[in-house]
């Protein structure tokens, strides 16, 4: 009989947490910090979590381990090799855990952190069978975890791990074993592009850079495929390994018209939550355009100075809670406040700023009208593969330390779908830039006859 196994996405971070329940009791794999979704899931399971398992320290979010483990009552597993201020079960390689009919071996998995490990599932019908592998970031679909968080002078002895750990669960495990990762599904602990929603050890075989490639040859195109990560990485690990604070999705403080004004003339972060042609077309002077959607929390985070006053502007109260979990992912738990409705009226008195919205097609006809400049706000990596003629490079997180480099007159700002150059555009306006916002797919771009060759 197999352990019933659920998934809990986290789209926005692109990552996925596990709860593997034998229908009395249960274990929960890499948690996120808001563990409501998860006590919900196993109240309707009517099952009692007994462990909560991590994978590795992480550095792309705020773990929900150690509080839903306080909260249950269940006994909290961390790898042995590092380093924690709280109390927990330390294992390593070859320990198992037992709880009901379920049952896990360890692996040691190094590579994504030096200390990271995977759980090898077992069935419950008594053969033994490995029914399923968590694990975290070291086995991706078609991929593996990045090696360079720690440091460069650990990234290459970790990529060699990560190589090492691959095969090492590609050898020691069925074909049949579901492979259940963490990271691969939007996250930028991912060293390349994953490939799939599901994936088994077998279907790894052939898919997997790791095994499928050389050593030396996996290592080089891991390392050639590394660019840029979230900068608000360099605060997770340091929250997890001290241990998060409960965490808390009360709503923020109201704000009047009034307040707002004051906050934004002293210059503190005041962030729009709403859909960014709306936001385009009228918003108030100073704040910043941070549509919540898929890619909300990862470019705020990256831009945000951890501590930096943080007011949100809404349409509702739901979706200031919405972006409120979101945050608190990631270790942003004090904000500053919070307005929501008819945009005019939070201006009070003043007038809304605004700027235009097109297309690439937009782009392409003004072009043969007069002199524009144009912003490509996207990564390197995206860069390196085609970009608009004699546009200028500033990727989105470079961007407010090279406002110097932002050409005077007319500027227009695009990225890969306009969700990122939305937030450039913002930043642009707050100081003063005569501005157009190029809100279109890419792709389109090439359509539009602007690529250069």
């Amino acid at each position: 009989m197999a352990i019933d196994i659920e998934v809990i996405e986290t789209s926005s971070l692109g990552d996925r947490s596990y709860l593997a329940s034998d229908g009395q009791v249960a274990v929960v794999v890499d948690p996120q910090r808001d563990i409501d979704r998860i006590l919900d899931l196993v109240n309707r399971k009517g099952a009692r979590i007994t462990y909560v398992l991590e994978t590795h320290i992480h550095n792309d979010y705020v773990t929900g381990g150690l509080e839903l483990a306080r909260a249950t009552g269940a006994t909290y597993v961390v790898g042995a090799g590092d380093e924690v201020e709280f109390e927990r079960l330390a294992v390593g390689d070859g320990d198992e855990i037992s709880t009901g009919t379920i049952r896990l071996r360890v692996l040691h998995t190094p590579g994504h952190t030096h200390h990271h490990i995977a759980y090898a599932l077992h069935s419950s019908d008594g053969n033994g069978e490995i029914q399923a592998v968590f694990t975290g970031g070291s086995m991706l679909f078609g991929a593996t975890g990045r090696t360079d968080l720690l440091g460069p002078e650990h990234t290459d002895e970790l990529t060699h791990a990560q190589y090492h750990s691959v095969r090492r669960l590609a050898a020691e495990l069925p074909g049949t074993a579901e492979v259940l990762p963490t990271h691969g599904f939007g996250s930028f602990c991912s060293a390349t592009p994953t490939s799939g929603d599901s994936s088994t050890v077998a279907e790894q075989h052939t898919a997997n850079p790791a095994l499928t490639l050389q050593e030396q040859d996996y290592v080089d195109t891991l390392l050639a495929g590394l660019d840029a990560y979230p900068a608000y990485y360099a605060h997770m690990g340091v929250i997890n390994k001290r241990g998060p604070e409960p965490v808390d999705l009360s709503l923020p403080e109201p704000v009047d018209a009034a307040e707002l004004r004051h906050r934004l003339e002293a210059g503190e972060w005041v962030v729009d939550l709403r859909e960014r042609t709306a936001f385009a077309a009228g918003h108030l002077a100073g704040t910043l355009a941070f549509e919540l959607s898929a890619n909300f929390v990862t470019y705020l985070g990256w831009l945000y100075q951890y501590g930096t006053p943080l007011t949100l502007i809404g349409d509702t109260q739901d979706q200031v809670a919405d972006a409120r979990r979101e945050l608190v992912r990631i270790g942003i738990d004090v904000l500053s406040g919070a307005a929501t409705g008819d945009i005019t009226a939070l201006a009070g008195n003043q007038p809304l700023r605004s700027y235009p919205v097109t297309d690439f097609a937009g782009l392409a006809a003004a072009r043969k009208e007069r002199a524009i400049r144009v912003i490509d706000a996207r990564r390197n990596d995206e860069r390196a593969k085609s970009s608009v003629s004699e546009s200028i490079h500033i990727p989105l997180h470079e961007l407010a330390d090279r406002l110097g480099e932002i050409p005077d007159g007319e500027v227009w700002v695009y990225c890969g779908s306009g969700y990122r150059a939305s937030i450039a555009a913002s930043v642009l306006d707050r100081h003063g830039h005569q501005l157009v916002l190029v809100n279109d797919a890419y792709d389109h771009a090439e359509q539009a006859g602007l690529i250069q060759s």
